[in-house]
């Protein structure tokens, strides 16, 4: 029986370990959360922990919230000793991403699991276009950032956006920055001060909207399930430096189409899970 009780912890602590080292890996070198790597990674592990399918799509996606505020801030502070940071765009893009990210959590309060994994799914597919198409990853339309009406509706929905898919929203920070003549490597390095923006009111949303909720796995607090973030966040604060010098080393095309193609795996995955739910 002992041995039993071991391996029902042993398997998805070192799950969760692993996952962590993976996305703080990805946080650094491709300027994301990790969401894209955690969200799918808690699929499996936290039917492990027990809880509802209902309840296990919202933990998933509140959980990978809370690491990201980890992992982003790493990856950030990693990346502005390089200064490759834009902290102008951070300041001026944060209220409306904050405003954002508010509604997003709401909203998701209010969809059930099957349609949440489907619109993750749906997402990640969608942003991975952006990378494979050579055409359109590399087509630059201003020099400059968007401002007024056009900075808070593209700010705003990428704080909803990120919310609902529990990732640190730096995929379409760098699709808007790339598009705007930043170069590949500095949109990366400001799209992981966007995560952090994102990742802290996203949390505390989660673990708020959840706190009534019954059916949630082992050790969850709302919609965060806290043994996972402390697992996933130890590990991501390890690799994400070395994820930031492999993005300062490699060149700008081949980075690209790495994380176009990982991305497509990902929502392959998560369509299957959808449809498993």
């Amino acid at each position: 029986m002992m041995h039993g009780d071991v391996m029902t912890w042993l398997v998805p602590l070192v799950s969760m370990l692993a996952a962590g080292l993976f996305a703080g890996f990805a946080a650094g070198i491709f300027g994301i959360g990790g969401g894209f790597v955690v969200v799918p990674a808690l699929f499996v592990v936290l039917p492990l922990l027990g809880g509802t399918h209902d309840a296990i799509a919202h933990v998933a996606i509140g959980t990978s919230a809370a690491t990201i505020i980890v992992t982003s801030i790493r990856s950030l502070l990693s990346h502005a000793k390089r200064g490759a940071v834009e902290f102008e765009i951070l300041k001026t893009w944060a209220p409306w991403i904050i405003l954002g990210d508010g509604m997003g959590v709401l909203l998701a309060g209010h969809v059930d699991g099957r349609i949440l994994t489907m619109i993750f799914a749906g997402g990640v597919f969608l942003m991975s276009l952006n990378f494979l198409l050579p055409k359109v990853g590399d087509k630059v339309i201003s020099q400059d950032m968007p401002s007024g009406i056009a900075r808070v509706g593209i700010a705003g929905g990428l704080g909803t956006f990120s919310a609902l898919l529990g990732i640190g929203g730096g995929t379409i920070a760098i699709m808007v920055m790339t598009l705007c003549g930043r170069s590949i490597h500095r949109a990366i390095a400001t799209a992981s001060g966007v995560g952090t923006l994102i990742a802290i009111p996203s949390a505390i949303g989660f673990a708020l909207i959840g706190l009534k909720e019954t059916g949630l796995p082992w050790g969850s607090l709302g919609y965060v399930n806290v043994p996972a973030t402390l697992a996933i966040a130890s590990m991501s604060v390890l690799t994400a430096p070395l994820g930031v010098a492999v993005a300062h080393a490699l060149p700008a095309k081949p980075l690209k189409k790495i994380f176009g193609v990982y991305l497509v795996v990902i929502a392959f995955v998560m369509f299957r899970n959808a449809l498993k739910i």
